[in-house]
């Protein structure tokens, strides 16, 4: 290790920038939920948790626009098609 470094050059904030369409946050999850995301990432043999937990919220989202008539309908037709 060197005695001295040069810190003239260098840069504040992150090493890596966020990439575009993306914000870094800090955000508290259970440790059960983490878990379960990481595992089923494990399981999948590739991917990322972080990824997962977005298409989560996304799906939450689209579905919480959903009427009551459109969530009854496409359950209906999820259960359906299980059962054919």
């Amino acid at each position: 290790m060197m005695r001295e470094y040069d810190f003239r050059k260098g840069k504040r904030g992150p090493v890596v920038a966020a990439a575009k369409g993306k914000t870094r946050i800090t955000i508290r999850l259970d440790d059960d939920i983490l878990a379960w995301f990481r595992n089923v990432v494990e399981r999948a043999g590739e991917g990322n948790y972080q990824t997962l937990i977005n298409e989560a919220l996304r799906q939450y989202i689209r579905r919480s626009d959903e009427s009551i008539e459109k969530t009854l309908r496409r359950v209906i037709r999820e259960e359906l098609r299980r059962a054919s």
